[in-house]
Formats: structure tokens, sequence, C-alpha cells
């Protein structure tokens, strides 16, 4: 056994403040805790306020996804309201928040993942040279066409609700306005011209012949099939994560979260290709998928810089009363709460939403090799390809019953307690709002990187990627990047798990006007 070495891992490309602190022992890591550094507080600066105000504020957690705090927001007014909204209304929700998703999952990929395959570490390796001229930040050929075309299909956003970011289109009951049909025309195509370069670039295929990929043994079979297969990001991916071993590290725990890829109108055409499945929210280990429930959600702060309760307590009852952050090596270390469901933690994001839909591909990959880097990382780069389809059947049907109601009248007045649950593009999204006499008074917002980047909870356990960090190995300590393909791979979003403290113990404020 070698010498025990506590190693400080600073993460950049992560959206947010993280810190990762890991002790390596024999070359490989045998413990790990990640910080949150900044407080978050939005759940108190919502305490107060009217109802419908998280309809502006919550979407201003996150500037990348800002719709889909919107739409959880939304559904919990829905709940508190006690509507339905039309159709219409759902339809319109689930492009905008699937067309956020789609934009952040090929940035993500290319631009924050697939950029460590750059990394001086791999220079020996005979893919290098083309992996820098093709993933190198702002000067790679892959990068740019990323930020070009991920810029251009996110003008549908705009379109539907008026701007991107902090839109607040949504509203209890349905939506404030449908866009006209030369609008939902113009949605169309700059989703069929996304597909057409999806499938160039990305895919190095058509959507159809990618989703016939249904093992891995299908998917070393498609990869060999064509040039362009091995030619196109995902291909590449999967060729240099295997070259770099990201399919044997990062296992973490085999127990995944998904609240559903959206909500099904009562009537539609729209197929996800998994008879339905991947609507459903659910838990599953990898074998079995058991419906969710969400009063099985609850949060420890057992290692977190808060204060108020011992043990779990389910959202409705919760409280955010930050701490000064303790010293390192304290118990508590991040301002991160530790989300778990029924009493377990739980991974959650693209590979968790297909493996919870059965979707073969990825249900057959964690059943017989387990959940990893790369794995994580393929599903969120084909994701796409499951959703696009989606996003265009639904603005047809926009198109086709426009003139239906786009939404239904909810009480002026609401009272009583709300949820919203979403997948985002990283995952597990929940809102829970209570509401008395039209005034919030009390919120709290479960983040996918709540899930996935949690601290410890009061029993000790390890959240999602502390645990899957443990046994990666490091080459380099003064280049871990291998620590960098395993936190990367679950897409982490500090600036929604965490928000702004003074390191000092002193809070801030801010006063507008005179």
């Amino acid at each position: 056994m070698g010498e025990r070495r506590i190693c400080e891992i600073p993460m950049n490309r992560v959206e947010g403040d993280l810190e990762i602190r890991v002790a390596i022992e024999g070359g490989r890591i045998v413990d790990a805790w990640s910080s949150g550094t900044l407080y978050r507080g939005f759940e108190n600066m919502l305490t107060g306020r009217a109802a419908l105000d998280a309809l502006v504020i919550t979407p201003r957690i996150c500037g990348i996804c800002t719709t889909t705090h919107l739409n959880s927001a939304a559904k919990c007014l829905d709940v508190i309201a006690g509507v339905v909204p039309p159709d219409n209304a759902i339809r319109l929700r689930n492009v905008a928040k699937l067309v956020e998703t789609v934009q952040s999952d090929l940035r993500q990929a290319i631009l924050m993942f697939m950029v460590d395959f750059a990394n001086p570490v791999y220079a020996p390796h005979p893919l290098y040279e083309t992996a820098c001229s093709r993933f190198a930040p702002l000067r790679g050929s892959s990068a740019i066409e990323t930020i070009r075309e991920t810029k251009r299909i996110i003008e549908i956003i705009a379109i539907i609700g008026g701007q991107w970011p902090h839109s607040s289109f949504m509203v209890p009951g349905g939506v404030t306005n449908l866009p006209r049909v030369g609008e939902l025309a113009t949605c169309r195509v700059l989703v069929q011209r996304f597909r057409q370069w999806y499938e160039r670039r990305v895919l190095g295929c058509a959507l159809e012949r990618w989703q016939a990929v249904d093992s891995v043994a299908a998917l070393d079979v498609w990869l060999a099939e064509s040039p362009a297969h091995a030619d196109g990001d995902l291909g590449w991916l999967v060729r240099l994560g295997r070259a770099c071993g990201l399919d044997a590290m990062g296992g973490g725990y085999r127990r995944f979260l998904s609240y559903g890829v959206a909500d099904l109108p009562l009537e539609t055409a729209a197929d996800d290709g998994l008879a339905g499945r991947s609507f459903v929210a659910g838990v599953s280990d990898g074998a079995t998928m058991s419906p969710l429930d969400q009063a099985r959600i609850g949060e420890s702060i057992g290692a977190s810089h808060f204060e108020g309760y011992e043990g779990l307590r389910h959202p409705f009852d919760g409280v955010t009363r930050p701490l000064p952050p303790e010293a390192p090596g304290g118990k508590r270390y991040s301002y991160a709460k530790a989300p778990r469901y029924d009493g377990e933690p739980a991974e959650t994001g693209p590979l968790a939403e297909a493996v919870v839909a059965g979707e073969p591909l990825f249900a057959g990959w964690v059943a017989g090799h387990g959940a990893n880097a790369l794995a994580r990382e393929v599903a969120r780069l084909a994701r796409p390809a499951r959703l696009l389809p989606l996003i265009d059947a639904w603005l047809a049907e926009l198109i086709e019953r426009h003139d239906a109601p786009f939404i239904v009248n909810a009480p002026k007045k609401i009272d009583g307690e709300g949820y919203g649950l979403v997948n985002a593009a990283r995952g597990a999204l929940g809102h829970w709002s209570r509401v008395q006499r039209g005034a919030i008074v009390g919120y709290q917002i479960v983040t996918p990187t709540a899930w996935n980047g949690s601290p410890r909870d009061d029993k000790g356990v390890r959240g999602p990627w502390e645990e899957a960090l443990i046994g990666v190995p490091i080459r380099d300590e003064g280049n871990p990047v291998e620590a960098g393909h395993v936190i990367r791979s679950f897409d982490p979003c500090l600036v929604c798990t965490v928000h702004a403290f003074d390191r000092r113990g002193r809070t801030g404020g801010l006063r507008i006007g005179a």
C-alpha cells in the first residue's frame, strides 16, 4: 500500500463553483469529498412573495436550464390551482424544454467533456492530434460547429417565449400565447436543419439507423459499419473513451432516478420509440423499475453548511438556513444538500433516464458492465436522436390543431401546496411550493446536481459522484484528468445547486433604487 495523500482537484469547465478533494493511495482515489462552495438562496428569496413571482424568479436560477425551472415552477402552480393545462399548452411547454435539453447536451458533450481528450497527458496516443483539431476550445472544428448550430436551434424558445434565457411564458393553466402558424413552421425548419447537422456531424448516419443500435454489441457493429459512423462526434467519443479507459471508471451506485422525459398530451401521435416508457417517472436498480413516489424524497444536511434539522426531511418541510463555512476537513463541507430516495442516494441524468425507460442499449450496458463515465456521456450525446422527432411531432400537432385552447382559467387567488417534477438536461429537477393567502410561505428546489453532487448524508454515505470517484486511477496528481472525466460525465451545474455567500461568514445585500 502506498502513502495516503489528500489532494485538492480544481474543476473548471463545470457550471458554477466546485471543489473536489480526494484521498489517493497506491495511485488510485480511495475517498472523495465534493464541495459546492457558494450558498444558494433562491428558496429564501421566494418566501413572502406572491405565488406567481416564482415564474419570474426561478428561471433566473440558471442561465442554461432556465426554461426547465420555469416549467417546474409552472407545474407547481398548476397543482396548487387545481388546473390541468390543455394539450396545446403541454406541447408548447415540452417543445421549449426539450429544445433547451438538446442544445445543452451538445454543448456539454463537445465543449466541456470532449475537450479533455485534447489534454497533453494523451499526447502519445495516435488519435491525439485529431482530438485536438476537433475538440480544442474555440478553435476545434466540432467546437465551432456546435456553438453555431446550438445557437440556431435555441431561437425556437425565443419564438415561443419571447426571449431566451429567462422567459416566463408558462403560467398556471397553460401558456400566455400560442405562436402563429408561420412562426411554428419556422420552428420546424430550425429543427429539421439541426437534425440534418446532427445526423451528418454527430451520428454520421440517419436517426433511424442509430435508433436500431440496441446493445453494446450492436454499437460495435455500428461503429465498424461505416467510416462516417466512426468519424462522427459520437463515434469519436466511443473510440477515444475506450482508448482512455472511460468505460472502466466512474461506476458509482447502481440506482437511477428519472422524472420522465416530458408530459404526454392526452391526444398525441408523438412516440418516443419505447412504447411510452420514457415518459414515466421511476427509480431503477438497472434491472427492475419502480414508479416514482415523490413522498419518498428527503434531504439531509448532515454534511452541509445548513442548520435546522437532523436526518431526512421532505422538501415540503424543508428549511434553508445557511451557516458560515467550516474549516477544510470539517464535518460540513458543502452548500449542496444531500437528496435521497427511500433514504438512499440515486444517480440522475441522461443515462438514468435511459435506464429507467428500459432503453435497450443503455439498460443492457449497465446490466452487463455497470455505469461508467463513457456510458453517461454516450447517453447524453445520443439523447437528441430520441428528442428531435418528439419536438418536430409536437410542433406539427400545434400547427394542425392551432385553434385548440392553450390555456384554462386558473383561480385568481391560490392556496395550498404543490410540486413540479421535470427532467432537466442534467436530470431530475423538482420544485415544491407552499402558498397561503396568495403568498409563498415555503419553497424548496432539488436540482439534478444536488442529487449527483451531494455531500455525505447523516449516515456518512457519499453522494453519487463522490462514490463514482472511488477506485479511479490518477497517473499524474498535477494533471488529474481521469477525475475530470468522471465528474464531467455527470455534467455538474453548481449555479443551480449553490449561490453566493461570503467566506468571512457574512451574507450580502443589494439595495436597488434611492
